[in-house]
């Protein structure tokens, strides 16, 4: 292998077979349906989250069915004392992480609590502007290295982001500064709209990160085992002194890019089709199913449990008590600046001028 070769790492293919030997983790049944559970989990909060913006209860969801064995990989190859700088699709990656269903749809339904989590209180809120989480992980990662604490930062970038010029000099920076941060390029082939053949030239995005010193390698991102097996070496290595590395994860976006897209104008239902027979889930439940591991009744429990456990969630956001028309300023500045300000005492007085005419 050359300098310039990307490995690819797989451990289960498409008909839940194995390819390669296992890697240790992976020889316990209980991590396996752990795993599993996991995005079972993943897949049905997102098809609720889905819905509930269908139905006006949160403005906006950013799917990521057809990825839950990305987000739940590298998550649980995380630390607790690592830390998370994610996009706006890692719900699932936070959800491992510790946040809570309620906290979560705090964030979705733009209530500013929802950014304090419970679980990993120093992992950074899901990020909507593209690939301005990467500097801000070399930040954190540099912080680390001077701090010489045993920790890594992990940020994410999809396909489409790893073109900005922030992606190419947060790794720049980490490689020129050799800091402990774990770059993952979640290629799910496209971007919105654009398909991956058009966003970049690169044989792989994995190398984008050889320029500047960092190596890169590709993993099947619908093979949670391997996505684990990948994400927890790199993290080892970063840990103890080696540096940076740059991971992509290929998969498949299965639904539209957000709430607000229609992909069914730009993609070939065919084609889409076709990747259903690659998703993670099935993938895992065959394996676990073929070792004797895992059953039809076993299945029905799981979902089940799951779905009361979203619904508990559901409720006690729900039940949140809704914060006054003028909270929208009180998270942006430690002092607000005095358009902001005037901005507020205008929301104040509408609002106290709508209760005098009964409308409060």
């Amino acid at each position: 292998m050359n300098n310039l070769d990307i490995s690819y790492t797989r451990y289960l293919d498409p008909e839940g077979q194995v390819t390669t030997e296992l890697p240790a983790f992976a020889q316990e049944q209980s991590k396996l349906i752990e795993l599993y559970r996991r995005m079972t989990l993943a897949r049905r909060y997102d098809g609720k989250l889905t819905a509930m913006q269908r139905s006006g209860r949160i403005p906006s969801y950013a799917p990521e069915l057809g990825e839950e064995a990305v987000r739940v990989g590298y998550a649980t190859a995380m630390k607790k004392e690592d830390v998370l700088l994610g996009t706006y699709r890692d719900t699932a990656a936070m959800l491992v992480r510790g946040v809570t269903i309620d906290e979560d749809l705090m964030f979705w339904g733009g209530d500013e609590r929802g950014n304090v989590f419970a679980g990993p209180s120093e992992d950074f809120p899901l990020t909507t502007p593209i690939a301005t989480q990467t500097t801000q992980a070399v930040g954190v990662a540099y912080a680390f290295k001077l701090r010489d604490e045993k920790r890594v930062a992990v940020t994410t970038i999809g396909d489409g982001g790893s073109s900005k010029g922030d992606f190419y000099e947060a790794m720049n920076f980490a490689g020129a500064w050799h800091v402990p941060v774990v770059f993952i390029i979640i290629n799910n082939q496209w971007a919105i709209s654009m398909p991956r053949e058009r966003q970049s030239a690169a044989k792989t995005l994995a190398q984008k990160g050889l320029a500047v010193g960092i190596p890169g390698e590709q993993v099947d991102g619908n093979d949670v085992i391997a996505v684990c097996d990948v994400v927890s070496r790199a993290l080892e290595n970063a840990r103890s002194g080696g540096g940076p590395t740059v991971v992509e994860a290929i998969t498949y976006r299965l639904t539209d890019h957000s709430t607000a897209d229609d992909a069914s104008r730009y993609r070939d239902p065919d084609v889409v089709s076709a990747h259903w027979k690659n998703e993670p889930l099935i993938r895992l439940r065959t394996y676990l199913s073929e070792s004797q591991a895992w059953t039809k009744d076993d299945e029905e429990n799981l979902i089940t449990t799951i779905d009361q456990e979203i619904e508990d969630g559901i409720a006690k956001y729900e039940a949140q008590e809704d914060l006054p028309p003028e909270a929208m300023f009180d998270h942006m500045f430690a002092e607000l600046p005095m358009d902001l300000k005037d901005q507020r005492e205008a929301v104040l007085a509408e609002f106290s001028k709508s209760e005098e005419n009964g409308y409060g």
